[in-house]
């Protein structure tokens, strides 16, 4: 495949419409993560409290028990959008209630009120992106597999967009709208992404014929009211989990499991206290703004296009383990920045580091992961396996602002996070040859 052929699969409409879909999955995270992170640090929360509200994450890690009705019901009323977009428009439409009444909230008074509005986001964000996960595989389901690293670089580069400019929006202008403020403005940003859920296309699906295939096996539970219901819970809940074990081995289904619980851990470590540490090590939010959103933001769109690109060539397993190792050495920059304070010159140089690892590795993962994917269930087994790894970042990362409080130390902190990328690593040479194997059975269809 030439140079010239992997630029033209960035010419595909659907390549648009994954990135629009991006930003939608992105933004959530703007509204309960780096945005709430700067407001409670302003409020005066401590970090092992700010960490603890990060708990919120971890309704992430079991999308997974409710992802086959993502695969299975239409939305009422919605569902006239399609069964991907109706369920992206509903939980856009919560979203942008909740984010009104957060506006309204002073967290420093009602820090409950806040916690429980922030966790109606989250789960509302979960669902979203177990629709927008499997809106992203059924449009490619049947393209050549040297679609898919575009894909997911379309897919990676517009969550960090609808991460990133929000962000900077947020950083930007908090001391002077305040907080309640920019939850305002980002209640518009809502409105904007549900605009664009209306314009994109649904893709086309056999997903129905397969599963109607699959509830065949299952006609000894005969057509009696019970009978139906019991093959409809079977084909739904149970299938999607079966199907991937088949398919795998057991053995190797959960070998593939636990590499993708440990890949990123060191990386949410990093990610639950990097605006606490920032605003501790002295720099202000407009900084903050500059450089971890908008330059932040370049250097992603650029480094995940490359990634992409390079990813094609060199596969799966060497693009993981690329992407882990240098994800795992960047860290140590931040390490480097709590000794010598806040010089701006190594500020950027670090946020330039950690988004070119960051924006290499994701795109490795994302393919693996919809590699990894059947067609009948793409909302059910990627939710699955997303969640797995959402599971170590959003509970084990729980503790990240802890750990700094009991040792005091923020070096010992970048340290750890570099360390736990390890054990993925050694895990993903133990089992590269079954990833070499779906990357050779990635073919149309």
């Amino acid at each position: 495949m030439t140079l010239n052929d992997t630029f033209k699969t960035y010419l595909d409409k659907r390549i648009l419409w994954v990135f629009l879909m991006g930003c939608a999955s992105g933004f959530p995270w703007v509204l309960i993560g780096s945005a709430m992170s700067g407001w409670l640090k302003d409020a005066g929360l401590t970090r092992t409290a700010i960490g603890l509200f990060g708990s919120i994450f971890a309704v992430y890690a079991i999308n997974f028990f409710w992802a086959p009705l993502l695969d299975r019901v239409k939305i009422p009323m919605l569902g006239v959008f399609g069964q991907r977009r109706g369920w992206i428009l509903f939980t856009q439409l919560v979203m942008l209630v909740l984010t009104v009444s957060i506006a309204t909230v002073d967290p420093a008074k009602s820090l409950m009120l806040t916690s429980l509005l922030a966790f109606g986001i989250a789960l509302a964000s979960a669902t979203q992106d177990i629709a927008i996960d499997a809106y992203r595989i059924d449009h490619f389901a049947n393209s050549p597999k040297h679609q898919l690293p575009a894909a997911s670089a379309m897919a990676v580069i517009g969550w960090w967009t609808g991460y990133s400019l929000p962000g900077y929006v947020a950083f930007r202008y908090a001391d002077t709208l305040t907080w309640s403020g920019v939850y305002w403005i980002l209640a518009g940003f809502i409105v904007c992404l549900i605009g664009l859920t209306l314009t994109v296309q649904e893709p086309e699906s056999d997903r129905t014929k397969l599963q109607s295939a699959l509830e065949s096996k299952y006609d000894k539970f005969g057509t009696s009211s019970f009978g139906q219901i019991l093959r409809w819970l079977t084909v739904t809940i149970w299938e999607p989990l079966a199907e991937f074990m088949r398919r795998n081995g057991v053995k190797t289904a959960l070998a593939i499991l636990l590499f993708v619980f440990l890949f990123k851990i060191g990386e949410a470590f990093l990610g639950r206290m990097s605006i606490v540490f920032y605003k501790e090590v002295g720099f202000t939010n407009e900084q903050i703004a500059d450089y971890t959103k908008m330059l932040g933001w370049f250097a992603t769109v650029a480094f995940t296009l490359l990634g992409s690109i390079i990813n094609v060539r060199l596969g799966v397993v060497k693009g993981l383990l690329i992407g882990g190792a240098s994800m795992a050495l960047s860290n140590l920059m931040f390490a480097w920045i709590a000794v010598s304070g806040p010089q701006e010159w190594l500020f950027a140089a670090a946020i330039i580091v950690d988004n070119f690892t960051t924006a290499f590795s994701s795109v490795a993962f994302v393919s693996f992961l919809t590699a990894l994917t059947g067609r009948a269930f793409s909302a059910t087994q990627y939710a699955l396996l997303a969640s797995i790894g959402n599971l170590g970042r959003t509970t084990l990362a729980g503790g990240s602002g802890w750990f700094v409080d009991v040792t005091g130390s923020w070096v010992l902190f970048f340290i750890l996070t570099t360390v736990l990328v390890i054990p993925g690593l050694i895990l993903l040479i133990i089992i590269r040859d079954r990833i070499k194997t779906l990357e050779s059975e990635q073919t149309n269809g």
